[in-house]
């Protein structure tokens, strides 16, 4: 859409009263929604304003219409805007990044409930608490609960009808007190339900209710004269209290609050999260929100309140911020403190915001540093092997043969300097029989090639050969029949002295012993060539196994290796008499050889 287009069609109608907005593409696709106090302020700012986001730009030119929704107030404008992004999720709007997989307690939707670890939610009707940032924050919830209540644990059906049928027995977990036996009718459904109600309280962060509930108990058994009973309960008083006091508590005097607070760099907003219940904090997170089009801080504060929220199911009434915001449910209050408790509350937040983003940017760093060292070592390269440019993709060949029996050879590749194994390459000798390295070396090179020429993938700006000036020229036989010897440079590595051979030059590059490139290429060759000779014995396991000879009592893989270097092929040791056999294997094993030939 340009200027003309927006004064042409939509300036003179677009009103003076608050609302929404709506870019859409020409495929009918909402590519961005905004509220505005003024529509028609808001919409002219777009196409009179010279804007310095690359995005805005690419917004305008993208779309293909306007649509707009006058309200009464801001306020319905808030809610409005925040159904609709919620709903269609524009790819312009800020966006929270969420790459994280939670940890989450189930209650099981099933007679006599189980309560377990997940990491996925489904709607099964099952009740679901979390999300927990960390598996071991669940797991010790989890241990807490496994304390203070008897719990099943099994996978049976304890649906009414099995258990008065006498289908079940009791297992080790009721003989060591971990359950009471509701499967053989020793705990009622209403008994478990109300242990149940008291696990959700705990998850909920009600614990002052499952005090309340702990004390009733311990109470009730010291009256009726039942202590051992009534210690039993004191002591799972202590482990709550335990629990507790490890968790953080931050006055008994707030109830139900969320806490959030916001940083920024250049492309991305930070907001922490804390939900607080019954003055104790029962979760903390740190989110990552993608700005887009907007940097206005309590645009993507009032966008993250309401996710966040949801997530954690959160239905605290107050929220604690670090600037006064207008949020599109007026019910909840908004607080900014400037002493007391819930002052420490909001420092606390933003501290843990700061500490989020300076962890994040010393990654970054961590990552560019080793990004430049990469590249260090490759201009060093460069420079050491005389290239016309980085060679940030390089391949090296290598071959392995066993005496010239089931050749084979590999193709390692190195990107940024690292192994990229995902596109190493076997590759068995087709077109070559016997002894043959350089036209092993020829083949494999041209297979490689006219491969990557055929689907159009990358080609390497530099190819390594494991040896000398003979393997060197047979690699380059098939580089220039499929005319790349202009695209890819090509050196050769001799093992005995390290040096380095170039195409038609007789004279060998000497590299440093020192060089990072050296090492560099020393590392590839010492790959290639693992990487091949695990495929070679891969190879001749399968083989002796194919051959059956392994079958046979006192003859092992050294003793069929030296058949098959003699004789090539099975059927050729068939054909041969006992007594070259016995040249090769002795005189026993040849007998056993011939006895179970004859047979098979």
């Amino acid at each position: 859409m340009t200027t003309e287009d927006f004064k042409k069609i939509y300036y003179d109608s677009i009103p003076d009263e608050p609302g929404i907005y709506k870019y859409i593409s020409d495929d009918d696709t909402i590519l961005y929604v905004g509220k505005a106090k003024n529509l028609k302020k808001r919409l002219s700012s777009y196409f009179t304003k010279s804007h310095d986001s690359y995005k805005t730009k690419l917004l305008i030119k993208n779309a293909e219409r306007i649509e707009y929704t006058v309200v009464h107030t801001e306020q319905d404008a808030l809610l409005l805007e925040s159904t609709l992004i919620k709903k269609h999720q524009p790819r312009y709007n800020v966006m929270l990044k969420d790459g994280k997989s939670y940890a989450y307690i189930r209650i099981r939707n099933e007679a006599f409930p189980r309560v377990e670890f997940t990491r996925r939610v489904f709607r099964d009707g099952s009740h679901y608490f979390g999300p927990y940032t960390s598996k071991h924050r669940a797991n010790v919830l989890l241990g807490l609960i496994k304390n203070l209540f008897q719990l099943r644990t099994c996978k049976l059906n304890l649906s009414e009808k099995n258990i008065h049928s006498g289908k079940f027995n009791v297992c080790l977990e009721y003989h060591i007190k971990n359950c009471k036996g509701a499967c053989v009718g020793k705990e009622s459904p209403a008994e478990y339900e109300m242990t149940i109600n008291q696990i959700k309280n705990i998850l909920k962060g009600n614990f002052k209710t499952v005090r309340d509930y702990i004390h009733e108990r311990m109470e009730h058994f010291a009256s009726t004269t039942e202590f051992e009973m009534a210690q039993v309960w004191k002591e799972k008083l202590d482990a709550l209290t335990d629990y507790q006091s490890k968790s953080t508590v931050v006055s008994p005097k707030l109830h139900d609050l969320d806490i959030f607070s916001i940083d920024m760099d250049e492309k991305t907003a930070y907001v922490n999260y804390i939900k607080i219940v019954d003055g104790s904090i029962i979760h903390a997170d740190t989110v990552e929100v993608t700005k887009n089009l907007t940097d206005d801080k309590k645009d993507i504060l009032r966008y993250t309140i309401g996710e966040m929220r949801e997530k954690y199911r959160s239905i605290a009434q107050e929220i604690i911020i670090p600037f006064s915001l207008l949020l599109p449910d007026p019910s909840i209050k908004t607080t900014v403190p400037k002493i007391g408790d819930k002052k420490q509350l909001l420092e606390m937040s933003e501290k843990n915001t700061k500490f989020y983003l300076l962890q994040k940017k010393k990654q970054q760093a961590s990552k560019t540093k080793k990004q430049t060292s990469a590249e260090r070592i490759l201009r060093t390269m460069q420079e050491d092997l005389q290239l016309d440019g980085i060679p940030f993709h390089i391949e090296c060949f290598d071959n392995s043969n066993l005496q010239g029996n089931q050749p084979v050879a590999s193709c390692v590749v190195f990107k940024n300097a690292i192994p990229s194994k995902k596109d190493y390459r076997h590759f068995n000798i087709k077109t070559v029989s016997g002894i043959n390295d350089f036209a092993s070396m020829e083949e494999i090179v041209f297979r490689r090639y006219s491969r990557l020429l055929k689907e159009e993938q990358p080609l390497p700006q530099l190819v390594v050969i494991d040896g000398g000036k003979g393997q060197l020229s047979a690699a380059m036989n098939s580089i220039r029949k499929l005319d790349l010897q202009n695209e890819i440079a090509v050196i050769g590595i001799a093992k005995r002295l390290e040096e380095i051979y170039y195409p038609d030059d007789p004279v060998p590059l000497h590299i440093n012993k020192k060089s990072e490139s050296l090492k560099l290429i020393q590392q590839a060759r010492n790959e290639a060539h693992r990487f091949a000779i695990t495929f070679h014995r891969q190879k001749r396991s399968k083989e002796f196994i194919h051959t059956g000879l392994i079958e046979i009592k006192g003859v092992g893989a050294k003793s069929i290796q030296k058949l098959l270097r003699e004789f090539k092929s099975v059927e050729r040791i068939k054909n041969a008499t006992e007594e070259d056999i016995a040249i090769v294997v002795g005189k026993s094993v040849a007998g056993r050889i011939k006895d179970y030939l004859k047979d098979n």
